[in-house]
């Protein structure tokens, strides 16, 4: 098997674009990596680095710890599945799936039976006999995968593998493909920009932001502990809630989140109250899921949010409300550029807004740096994301909470709600993590 290692890698295209910007990951034997982010994040960019058919305009690529910056492909003992299958349509199913091993020279008949042992793992040797164009999309990605396997390669590269395919059978390929992957136990490197691939197949998970690494950690470290406020928001369904707080401390009792109106009340003897008592008096950005949020009857003490429902979304299993409860939103999103004054209505006017603010989010606008396995507070010269951006970028929470399936409440009706104080997520003014010793 292979062990692939990137060390402060970078590409730049001719026309000054960057791509890939300053990139370090650790991919270990046998480990299912995802990169996950976007379109244009660079994650195919870095697959196709670590293939050989892209030239790192810096840095290093490492396979098995030696240098594979100037290898060809042909020599990288890798495997490459592709998201439009690739196949040759003049041939066989048969005669793609044992392509490569035509080309090593290896002879008709062990050629034919390892053919027929991948055919028969993946449920295609029944058409193997068939060209693609006789294949449903499903059949044709399975072609694509039996023709990577059957090099027994040390390391497969898979990009956006399942992106055309419908939801279903997606669904039924990511299972198929990570447990083929990890019964044959070789080191994956997996692209998507579907969280629910990412989450469900991934040992690990890199998530990018044009072009720069923002988190790496297991599915449940990058979904339960993000490590910027971008990840919080990309990873999710409903997306994480991000409220404006405004901090004051009252020693050795509580810390107070005001959240414009109403407040929560972090216990002194929560470890986590230490981090966020050193921004007395500024603003934070405070994270909370949809599952930390509880319906409760009005007037139960504890951490309680009293709001009102804007809108219901019904998705038949469960309803989504979404309440106001005075509070600022804090917006992210990866779309549009900077605003300007006179920018303040319209559609396009609107997506450039949300691009300008996720640049004031996280400042990985450009040259970004890799994040940090500590947060750090106060430092660098990123623009701060609670800046006051003016009420062109501000807008009130609307707080997504879980209710059965259509309840008995509509549009205007109040709700309260209790929070889970220990499920609570702290963002500083560049949208670094604050925690204590959180990864």
């Amino acid at each position: 098997m292979t062990t692939v290692a990137l060390k402060d890698v970078t590409k730049v295209f001719p026309d000054g674009t960057v791509a890939v910007d300053n990139v370090s990951l650790d991919v270990n034997d046998g480990e299912f990596m995802v990169l996950l982010g976007p379109s244009g994040c660079g994650k195919s960019t870095v697959l196709r680095m670590v293939a050989g058919l892209e030239d790192p305009t810096t840095g290093a690529i490492l396979l098995d710890g030696e240098l594979a910056n100037d290898l060809p492909p042909r020599d990288r003992r890798i495997a490459m599945v592709f998201q439009d299958f690739a196949l040759y349509p003049h041939m066989t199913v048969g005669e793609n799936i044992g392509f490569p091993l035509r080309l090593s020279g290896v002879d008709q008949q062990p050629r034919g039976e390892r053919v027929a042992d991948v055919a028969s793992a993946l449920g295609i040797g029944d058409v193997l006999a068939r060209k693609p164009s006789q294949l449903s999309g499903g059949q044709r990605q399975r072609v694509a995968m039996g023709r990577a396997i059957v090099r027994r390669p040390g390391l497969f590269l898979m990009d956006e593998p399942l992106s055309n395919l419908d939801s279903g059978l997606r669904a039924e390929l990511r299972a198929e493909i990570s447990g083929l992957v990890r019964e044959l136990g070789v080191s994956t490197i997996y692209v998507t920009h579907d969280q629910a691939e990412a989450l469900t197949m991934a040992d690990r998970v890199a998530i990018m932001r044009k072009g720069v690494l923002q988190d790496v950690g297991t599915p449940t470290q990058v979904y339960g502990r993000p490590a910027t406020l971008y990840v919080a928001a990309f990873l999710g369904s409903p997306r994480m809630n991000l409220l404006e707080a405004s901090v004051y401390v009252h020693l050795d009792r509580y810390v107070a989140l005001n959240l414009g109106e109403q407040a929560l009340y972090l216990p002194w003897d929560d470890i986590r109250a230490r981090a966020v008592a050193h921004y007395h008096g500024e603003r934070i950005v405070v994270g909370m899921r949809a599952e930390a949020l509880t319906p409760v009857a009005p007037g139960t003490p504890g951490d309680v949010l009293q709001g009102r429902i804007r809108y219901l979304e019904h998705h038949g299993h469960e309803s989504l409300a979404f309440l106001d409860i005075g509070a600022t939103a804090i917006l992210v999103d990866d779309l549009g550029g900077p605003v300007t004054d006179g920018e303040e209505t319209g559609g396009t006017s609107r997506l450039r807004r949300f691009g300008h603010v996720m640049q004031r989010l996280t400042g990985r606008s450009g040259g970004g740096e890799a994040p940090r396995t500590e947060p750090t507070t106060g430092q660098g010269n990123r623009t701060s994301v609670l800046s006051d951006p003016g009420r062109h970028h501000r807008r009130p929470a609307e707080l997504a909470v879980r209710l059965a399936p259509y309840p008995a409440v509509s549009a205007g009706h109040p709700l309260a709600i209790s929070v889970r104080m220990d499920a609570l997520h702290f963002f500083d003014e560049r949208g670094d993590r604050i925690d204590v010793g959180w990864r």
